[in-house]
């Protein structure tokens, strides 16, 4: 976050993080607490008993308290709706994505 990606955000960008990982919790909190001092607004997706992370981010999106190994399995569906109901509310047609290309490979 300390190049290229930091210079992108501005008053009112939206950030999305997806904080699964219990070793990485602190590293999160100060990546959000950066953007935010950035103007950014923040959507977590973390653990339910994750206190720290429900206080730093804008909204957050819980997940039940499972294994840092599985969790970030649970938290696709939550991104993935996301991400579907973020298009259609811009107006994209989520079923023909422009400049998708059909391709057969041949083995």
């Amino acid at each position: 976050m300390k190049h290229g990606t930091i210079a992108l955000i501005e008053e009112g960008t939206l950030v999305v993080c997806p904080v699964t990982q219990d070793n990485l919790v602190e590293k999160m909190i100060s990546n959000i607490r950066e953007v935010k001092a950035r103007g950014a607004v923040v959507l977590a997706i973390a653990k339910e008993s994750n206190k720290q992370v429900c206080k730093a981010a804008d909204v957050v999106v819980t997940i039940p308290d499972v294994d840092s190994f599985i969790a970030p399995i649970l938290a696709v569906t939550p991104l993935q709706l996301f991400a579907y109901y973020m298009a259609l509310q811009k107006g994209c047609d989520v079923d023909k994505p422009r400049n998708l290309a059909k391709s057969v490979t041949v083995e």
